[in-house]
């Protein structure tokens, strides 16, 4: 069994030297048959499927994620790295013909050294995504993990690391001044993070000083529109997943609630009752500062004048835990419906009919994802053409097919996160123009 490694935070110069061993790596990397690459993925997925119990117990004690939990986070982790140790080897090219001499192929490349800046609410299955889709395509990386999950982002660098040749994965630990000096660092070819807005602006302005290429998924506002011709109670339920599910920090969690007036009454009703049984059963938020930071959003809307139906008070005693919250009578100003609270939090506003809703749905600067609620086909129709996001889910909060993709936009980033086309972004793609001599071609 591996021991916890110890944890040593990487100073300027650890950061460039890492970047400097990648580099180092990529050469050899890059000509690694594709189909050596798929199978060392598979060994690498292997290596993580073994350790899952393991591996989960060090990230409840990272995030406070219940270990159950956390084990089916890292099987998704696990079965994305299968994905692309399947669709690596396969992945594009294609071929012009532009006479019976010429041949013009596109061929994918890869980028060359990617930076992968991970987040500590899905350190896992993430990271995975990002590391896989690199490794595969014949990048190199260099993975830190966020700071408020150290021992996990070690753990799963050890465990998949053993399956690559020195220098292909290097794993480093430390806070945002260690991401900044990778992001900055003119060696490095592309920087994939998942994170808050701020980090990836930042972020943005490094890459373009440096020409890498910035992948950034930053958060988002996800809003949940209910309409009056679906049953409130299943209604409440899907809200209450959406909105408690690990303490709310999901990238998707719902995070502003627009109800149809027809069934709000019921619909509230049900959603108090539904966040007083989930209350028992929430993890703790990941620290006290981040819990300080979302009570600081729900006593800021009840001083605005939202009404807390249940939840909304700081639990006695030690650790980080925060109820389940439900707020309504809530307005577009309040923060709690402005901004990403990123906790168990389900802040309510009322609207006279569909198109009220989604006009407020449709508002704010974050462009992640977005969830109708109904039973009108051209209401759902209507909701998936005019929502500015990423992905809109229809009749439920999570879900999607294996190996579906994500784009998010606006505030909440910029290219394809997940799927297949996660391997478009990290490649790049070299025309080469094949003639005959004599100029026949």
């Amino acid at each position: 069994m591996l021991t916890e490694p110890d944890i040593r935070i990487a100073d300027s110069s650890d950061a460039d030297d890492a970047v400097t061993t990648a580099r180092q790596a990529f050469e050899s990397w890059r000509r690694t048959p594709a189909a050596e690459r798929g199978a060392a993925l598979r060994a690498a997925a292997a290596a993580l499927r073994a350790a899952t119990d393991e591996l989960a117990e060090i990230h409840e004690r990272d995030t406070g994620r219940s270990a159950a939990e956390a084990a089916e986070s890292i099987g998704a982790g696990v079965s994305t790295l299968e994905q692309y140790a399947e669709l690596g080897p396969v992945h594009r090219g294609r071929t012009l013909h532009g006479g019976w001499s010429a041949t013009d192929l596109m061929v994918p490349e890869p980028r060359g050294v990617v930076v992968a800046l991970t987040p500590w609410n899905d350190p896992v299955a993430v990271a995975c995504g990002l590391i896989g889709a690199a490794l595969v395509t014949g990048n190199t990386v260099v993975h830190k993990p966020s700071e408020r999950c150290p021992r996990v982002g070690l753990r799963l660098g050890e465990l998949l690391g053993q399956a690559f040749p020195d220098g292909v994965l290097t794993t480093v630990s430390g806070g945002a001044e260690t991401g900044a000096r990778l992001a900055a660092n003119p060696d490095v070819d592309v920087v994939a993070h998942v994170g808050g807005v701020e980090t990836g602006r930042s972020i943005a302005l490094a890459t373009a000083r440096t020409g890498a290429k910035a992948l950034l998924e930053n958060g988002g506002n996800d809003p949940l529109l209910v309409d009056g011709d679906v049953d409130p109670v299943w209604a409440a339920e899907q809200a209450a997943l959406g909105a408690f599910a690990n303490a709310g920090q999901i990238c998707v969690s719902v995070e502003r609630i627009y109800v149809h007036r027809r069934v709000a009454a019921e619909f509230q009703e049900a959603l108090v009752a539904q966040a007083r049984e989930w209350t028992g059963r929430i993890p703790p938020l990941v620290d006290r500062a981040h819990r300080d930071k979302v009570h600081a959003h729900v006593h800021e809307a009840i001083e605005a004048g939202a009404e807390p139906l249940v939840g909304g008070l700081v639990p006695d005693g030690p650790g980080s835990r925060y109820p389940a919250t439900v707020l309504t009578a809530c307005t577009p100003e309040m923060t709690v419906m402005a901004e990403e609270t990123f906790g168990p939090v389900a802040p309510v506003m009322v609207v006279d009919d569909f198109a009220e809703g989604l006009a407020a749905a449709a508002s704010g600067r974050y462009g992640l994802a977005a969830t109708v609620l109904t039973a009108d086909m051209a209401h759902a129709q209507e909701a998936y053409r005019v929502l500015p996001v990423g992905t809109v889910k229809v009749n439920a909060v999570f879900g999607g097919a294996p190996g579906g993709a994500a784009q998010p936009r606006g505030m909440s980033g910029s290219g394809y996160g997940y799927g297949p086309e996660l391997l478009d972004e990290l490649t790049t793609t070299k025309v080469v123009h094949l003639g005959t001599p004599g100029g026949r071609g």
